[in-house]
């Protein structure tokens, strides 16, 4: 199966699942594909990202990379990111791909945020009634302070226990 990112004239944006682009092309020239929302059946296919293929040693270490079309399909007709699939050189295993995807949150959360501890609650609150400029922060807070700070309008997001343990901030 090949998956494209699709759109209507009225600029909905919307996937499609295609056994082959030949395929596509003979559906969307028989009108057949329609729009979700609107129901036009003027669909156009966008750009895709490339899937990246990351060789995953067995520290689990990022060993090499590789770049390939989303809608690359193994000679057996398995997707590369198929749950267990370990046919592709290079292709990670899931746990694999979670722990990568754990390891760049970490350090965009950590890139991109001030580091103001158990400051939170009181930050959180000058930032939201205007005493002091709005930045993305990160710290702790209690359940307590959490659902106050929720009953005030004052949008928080929990991380879950020990994403940031290393770090010192959870």
């Amino acid at each position: 199966m090949i998956v494209f990112n699709l759109a209507c004239a009225q600029h909905h944006h919307f996937d499609g699942w295609f056994r082959s682009s030949d395929d596509f092309a003979q559906q969307a020239g028989k009108d057949m594909i329609a729009c979700p929302l609107c129901g036009d059946t003027e669909i156009a296919k966008l750009l895709s990202a490339p899937r990246i293929n990351r060789g995953i040693a067995a520290t689990g270490e990022i060993t090499a990379a590789a770049t390939a079309p989303s809608s690359e399909i193994t000679k057996t007709g398995e997707h590369p990111m198929a749950p267990g699939h370990q046919d592709v050189v290079g292709a990670p295993t899931i746990p694999g791909l979670q722990a990568h995807m754990l390891k760049q949150f970490k350090q965009f959360v950590l890139t991109n945020t001030e580091n103001v501890g158990s400051d939170f609650a009181e930050t959180a609150r000058k930032m939201h009634y205007g005493e002091e400029q709005h930045r993305n922060i990160r710290g702790r807070v209690s359940r307590e302070e959490s659902q106050a700070l929720r009953e005030e309008g004052i949008e928080t997001v929990g991380l879950p226990p020990g994403v940031f343990i290393d770090e010192g901030v959870q």
